[in-house]
């Protein structure tokens, strides 16, 4: 049995569980009344909208999103329903299927991301200031690091 947590533990695990309940909450509502989109559904879009071509392998969309192959077609199925995205086959390995954002999606992710960002920025970023918000982001990809290597890693903006 392990040695019962300290005081000190204590007050930092849950101080981490509530921003884990809370910040996904808050993100998810925002998305919500001013896009339409559930978070998970702005990652999807913005991943691609970022994606060389704006297309991404679905295997690879699902890593990025930290989900299975099958949470993440029925997300993009109820994106091809609002034309937001389309699948094709990957002309470089058939065995492969690649999702698209279209012109519509990327005009959504457009239209989600300035309000999206400023309470990212009003939360976290703000709230911290940088040498605070550096240091969460390197705390955050350590504990994500010792999870796996299916953490998730950011793909790189196309120009």
């Amino acid at each position: 049995m392990a040695a019962p947590w300290s005081a000190q533990e204590l007050e930092t695990w849950a101080a981490v569980a509530t921003l884990l309940e809370r910040l996904p909450a808050a993100l998810d509502a925002q998305l919500q009344r001013d896009s339409g989109l559930t978070h998970f559904e702005y990652g999807v879009l913005y991943a691609l909208d970022v994606a060389p071509d704006r297309r991404l392998r679905m295997s690879v969309l699902a890593g990025y999103a930290s989900c299975t192959l099958s949470r993440l077609s029925r997300a993009v199925t109820r994106l091809e329903a609002k034309r937001w995205t389309t699948r094709a086959t990957d002309p470089d390995d058939g065995r492969y299927t690649l999702a698209l954002l279209t012109p519509a999606g990327h005009d959504v992710v457009a239209r989600a991301t300035p309000a999206h960002r400023a309470l990212v920025d009003r939360v976290v970023f703000d709230a911290l200031g940088p040498a605070r918000a550096q240091a969460l982001g390197e705390i955050a990809r350590h504990v994500s690091a010792d999870l796996g290597p299916e953490a998730w890693t950011p793909p790189t903006p196309s120009p």
